[in-house]
């Protein structure tokens, strides 16, 4: 009997030391979120052409893939006009993780972003976006379907968007390779509910396209979105919208 209850024992050791170290070994090396975004990443958006293009305005079908080139008439150094994300914008959202006590990040992006951007001078007149919350992808799929399902029910809630509640006037245009940072205020919403939120954004001009950083923190509670702890992964109430879009001629 003692023999049998020491094997009993000796396995259940075993078993907490391989889960263990299968969290280690999948935290510290298999899940490899990618790095924070920076104002660098906008400047880097504006001061590069489109390959076989000519100084042109890559214009979007609204399928998220830029099909056509037309040539810009206006003043190039003038921002004014409406502009669309094209699909090399990005949104991702930033989530703290803890597996079996060992800290990492869960990070998860869309280029599936739609929307307008209006600009007077210097003055961001009128903008709005959705985007596709169904075409965030993390690199796993079992983090994937708890987002798109008990999380963010997507089914009920397919979309998130953020529209523009005030002008914002940015001053001058910023030189080529340099940015301008401004405070904005619009509504965000996420899971159905719609919050007031201010943030700072960086924006940069360029090669006739403008490039825009920024990130929101989310509270979960304040949009009714289940915390995302399960299992033997544990969260913060907490994350972090973080996005780099970039705009071209509409």
């Amino acid at each position: 009997m003692k023999r049998h209850w020491k094997k009993l024992v000796y396995g259940a050791v075993a078993l907490v030391v391989v889960v263990i170290a299968a969290s280690f070994i999948y935290t510290q090396f298999i899940n490899d979120p990618p790095e924070r975004k920076t104002e660098q990443d906008a400047i880097d958006l504006v001061t590069t052409t489109a390959a076989g293009t000519t100084g042109g305005t890559v214009v979007p079908d609204g399928s998220g893939a830029a099909t056509s080139t037309v040539a810009f008439t206006g003043d190039p150094s003038d921002p004014s006009g409406n502009w669309a994300p094209s699909s090399e914008s990005e949104l991702c959202y930033r989530v703290k993780e803890s597996l079996n006590g060992f800290d990492t990040e869960g990070v998860g992006c869309s280029n599936s972003i739609t929307g307008s951007l209006v600009i007077d001078g210097t003055t961001v007149a009128a903008a709005e976006f959705v985007v596709d919350m169904a075409t965030f992808s993390s690199g796993e799929s079992r983090r994937d379907g708890q987002f798109e399902g008990r999380i963010m029910d997507i089914a009920q809630f397919p979309t998130g968007t953020f529209t523009l509640a005030a002008p914002i006037d940015f001053g001058a245009v910023p030189a080529d390779g340099e940015s301008v940072t401004v405070t904005a205020t619009g509504d965000l919403t996420l899971h159905g509910v719609t919050k007031s939120v201010t943030f700072e954004l960086t924006a940069a001009f360029g090669n006739n396209k403008i490039g825009v950083f920024g990130n929101i923190p989310v509270l979960f509670s304040d949009y009714g979105i289940p915390n995302p702890s399960f299992a033997t992964v544990s969260t913060e109430d907490n994350g972090l919208l973080e996005f780099v879009l970039a705009f071209q001629r509409a």
